[in-house]
């Protein structure tokens, strides 16, 4: 983990799937909070293409930061709540 160096892009993802419901828009069909957002929709929330997206939640899937979840032929990633939670108390108690 502590050689994927901290990236503002990576950072702004985390924050976006804080509360998906607000920063990306409704799928028929896949409620963000439960099931996450595509590469797609979070490559045209920065305005990247999906492969600079995928790379970005890739990296951060690989921390165990966000979990997938695959429905159909798509990858759904949302937030790891309880992998961030201990990442973060890690980093409080000064490893």
């Amino acid at each position: 983990m502590l050689r994927t160096p901290v990236n503002e892009t990576r950072l702004a993802i985390l924050e976006w799937l804080r509360d998906p419901v607000a920063h990306f828009p409704a799928r028929r069909g896949a409620d963000p909070v439960e099931v996450g957002v595509t590469a797609a929709a979070v490559a045209a929330r920065l305005g990247v293409s999906r492969a600079v997206a995928e790379t970005h939640l890739g990296l951060l899937t690989g921390l165990g930061l966000l979990r997938t979840r695959r429905v159909g032929r798509r990858t759904y990633y949302r937030r790891d709540e309880v992998r961030i939670a201990e990442m973060a108390r890690m980093f409080e108690k000064g490893w």
